[in-house]
Protein backbone atom coordinates (compact mmCIF):
# COMPACT_ATOMS: atom_id res chain seq x y z
CA UNK A 1 0.00 0.00 0.00
CA UNK A 2 1.21 3.49 -0.65
CA UNK A 3 2.19 5.70 2.24
CA UNK A 4 -0.55 8.25 1.57
CA UNK A 5 -3.23 5.57 1.62
CA UNK A 6 -1.90 4.22 4.92
CA UNK A 7 -1.95 7.71 6.43
CA UNK A 8 -5.48 8.27 5.19
CA UNK A 9 -6.68 4.98 6.66
CA UNK A 10 -5.05 5.72 10.03
CA UNK A 11 -6.62 9.18 10.22
CA UNK A 12 -10.05 7.92 9.18
CA UNK A 13 -9.84 5.05 11.67
CA UNK A 14 -8.96 7.38 14.52
CA UNK A 15 -11.72 9.77 13.53
CA UNK A 16 -14.35 7.04 13.38
CA UNK A 17 -13.31 5.78 16.82
CA UNK A 18 -13.44 9.32 18.22
CA UNK A 19 -16.83 10.06 16.69
CA UNK A 20 -18.21 6.77 17.98
CA UNK A 21 -17.05 7.63 21.49
CA UNK A 22 -18.58 11.12 21.26
CA UNK A 23 -21.79 9.66 19.90
CA UNK A 24 -22.31 7.17 22.73
CA UNK A 25 -20.82 9.13 25.63
CA UNK A 26 -23.96 11.23 26.34
CA UNK A 27 -26.09 8.07 26.46
CA UNK A 28 -23.76 6.54 29.03
CA UNK A 29 -24.16 9.52 31.38
CA UNK A 30 -27.89 10.10 30.85
CA UNK A 31 -30.18 9.46 33.77
CA UNK A 32 -32.77 6.83 33.00
CA UNK A 33 -36.51 7.40 33.07
CA UNK A 34 -39.21 4.83 33.40
CA UNK A 35 -40.51 4.11 29.92
CA UNK A 36 -40.29 7.63 28.53
CA UNK A 37 -37.91 9.99 26.84
CA UNK A 38 -36.79 13.08 28.71
CA UNK A 39 -37.03 16.21 26.55
CA UNK A 40 -36.50 19.62 28.12
CA UNK A 41 -36.98 18.34 31.64
CA UNK A 42 -40.33 16.67 30.97
CA UNK A 43 -40.81 12.97 30.31
CA UNK A 44 -42.59 12.02 27.10
CA UNK A 45 -44.42 8.74 26.93
CA UNK A 46 -44.50 6.55 23.84
CA UNK A 47 -47.78 8.10 22.71
CA UNK A 48 -46.60 11.73 22.67
CA UNK A 49 -43.03 11.51 21.35
CA UNK A 50 -42.07 14.29 18.95
CA UNK A 51 -41.47 13.49 15.32
CA UNK A 52 -38.03 12.86 13.86
CA UNK A 53 -37.28 16.49 12.95
CA UNK A 54 -38.11 17.61 16.47
CA UNK A 55 -35.81 15.00 17.95
CA UNK A 56 -32.92 15.71 15.61
CA UNK A 57 -33.18 19.50 15.83
CA UNK A 58 -33.20 19.50 19.60
CA UNK A 59 -36.93 19.88 20.04
CA UNK A 60 -37.54 23.06 18.05
CA UNK A 61 -38.87 21.40 14.89
CA UNK A 62 -37.39 24.17 12.75
CA UNK A 63 -35.50 23.30 9.58
CA UNK A 64 -32.94 26.01 10.42
CA UNK A 65 -32.11 24.28 13.68
CA UNK A 66 -31.72 20.98 11.87
CA UNK A 67 -29.43 22.54 9.24
CA UNK A 68 -27.45 24.29 11.98
CA UNK A 69 -26.88 21.03 13.85
CA UNK A 70 -25.81 19.20 10.69
CA UNK A 71 -23.42 21.96 9.62
CA UNK A 72 -21.96 22.28 13.12
CA UNK A 73 -21.41 18.51 13.22
CA UNK A 74 -19.44 18.59 9.96
CA UNK A 75 -17.45 21.62 11.10
CA UNK A 76 -16.61 19.80 14.34
CA UNK A 77 -15.52 16.76 12.33
CA UNK A 78 -13.29 18.92 10.11
CA UNK A 79 -11.81 20.60 13.18
CA UNK A 80 -10.96 17.23 14.68
CA UNK A 81 -9.34 16.16 11.41
CA UNK A 82 -7.23 19.34 11.42
CA UNK A 83 -6.13 18.74 15.02
CA UNK A 84 -5.21 15.13 14.20
CA UNK A 85 -3.18 16.40 11.23
CA UNK A 86 -1.30 18.82 13.49
CA UNK A 87 -0.52 15.98 15.90
CA UNK A 88 0.59 13.78 13.00
CA UNK A 89 2.81 16.56 11.64
CA UNK A 90 4.31 17.11 15.09
CA UNK A 91 5.18 13.43 15.37
CA UNK A 92 6.60 13.51 11.85
CA UNK A 93 8.67 16.58 12.70
CA UNK A 94 10.05 15.09 15.91
CA UNK A 95 10.86 11.70 14.42
CA UNK A 96 12.46 13.04 11.25
CA UNK A 97 16.21 12.82 11.33
CA UNK A 98 16.64 15.80 9.06
CA UNK A 99 15.91 15.66 5.39
CA UNK A 100 12.74 16.58 3.61
CA UNK A 101 10.38 15.24 6.30
CA UNK A 102 10.89 18.47 8.25
CA UNK A 103 9.63 20.51 5.31
CA UNK A 104 6.68 18.16 4.86
CA UNK A 105 5.77 18.46 8.54
CA UNK A 106 5.99 22.27 8.40
CA UNK A 107 3.69 22.35 5.38
CA UNK A 108 1.17 20.04 7.06
CA UNK A 109 1.15 22.21 10.18
CA UNK A 110 0.75 25.40 8.13
CA UNK A 111 -2.15 24.01 6.10
CA UNK A 112 -3.84 22.53 9.18
CA UNK A 113 -3.65 25.87 11.01
CA UNK A 114 -5.10 27.63 7.95
CA UNK A 115 -7.84 24.99 7.91
CA UNK A 116 -8.65 25.58 11.59
CA UNK A 117 -8.90 29.32 10.95
CA UNK A 118 -11.25 28.74 8.01
CA UNK A 119 -13.36 26.34 10.07
CA UNK A 120 -13.62 28.88 12.91
CA UNK A 121 -14.67 31.64 10.50
CA UNK A 122 -17.20 29.31 8.85
CA UNK A 123 -18.60 28.34 12.25
CA UNK A 124 -19.05 31.98 13.24
CA UNK A 125 -20.67 32.95 9.93
CA UNK A 126 -23.02 29.97 9.76
CA UNK A 127 -24.18 30.36 13.35
CA UNK A 128 -24.67 34.10 12.95
CA UNK A 129 -26.65 33.77 9.72
CA UNK A 130 -28.81 30.80 10.70
CA UNK A 131 -29.57 32.10 14.21
CA UNK A 132 -30.42 35.61 12.94
CA UNK A 133 -33.96 34.65 11.93
CA UNK A 134 -34.75 32.50 14.94
CA UNK A 135 -34.16 35.08 17.67
CA UNK A 136 -31.80 32.79 19.60
CA UNK A 137 -29.06 34.54 21.55
CA UNK A 138 -26.81 31.66 22.53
Amino acid sequence: MSRTLKQFLVVMGLMSITLTIFNFAPAAFAQGTSGGVSVGGSVLNDSDKPDVVNQISGGSGDIRSLALRIINFFLLFLGLVAVVMIIYAGVLYVTSAGGDQIETAKKIIMYAVIGILLIAISFALVNTILKAGTGETA
